[in-house]
């Protein structure tokens, strides 16, 4: 499996009125460690947009474990899990010097063809050749 981590410190603005991680902010914590990993396979959003596809999130899952708390350092993972017929990926965010699990989930993105609108059932040719030359 192909994976990348990012890190980050919790900011004061990262927080709700509880002083913990707002719900919403773990989506861009999310992105940050999927672009990190689109960027190690070669096909992040503007490579996506110039190969004639783009590739929406459909879904979308988040389980909180523990609170992340001002001044925090994480650690986000992003691991692809599939991508034959659409693109899972996989997270863990952990305490970075613990490596306690603090939350987890996935996204899942379709490829819709540019040019007509119209969703892919099956990835196209041009993001499983990149996959098959990092294996």
């Amino acid at each position: 499996m192909i994976a990348a981590s990012v890190t980050e410190t919790i900011q004061f603005y990262h927080l709700d009125p509880m002083n913990v991680v707002w719900h919403g902010n773990y989506v861009q914590f999310f992105e940050n460690a999927r672009c990190a990993l689109l960027d190690k396979i070669d096909y992040n959003y503007p490579q996506m947009d110039e190969s004639g596809y783009l590739w929406p999130v459909v879904d979308m899952r988040v389980k909180y474990v523990r609170p992340c708390r001002f001044g925090q350092e994480i650690r986000i993972t992003a691991t692809l899990r599939e991508y034959e017929n659409r693109l899972k990926i996989d997270y863990l965010i952990t305490d970075a010097k613990t490596g306690d699990k603090l939350t987890k989930g996935f996204t899942i993105q379709v490829a819709v063809e540019k040019a007509t609108g119209e969703m892919l059932f099956a990835s196209p040719e041009c993001l499983i050749s990149k996959l098959e030359i990092q294996k």
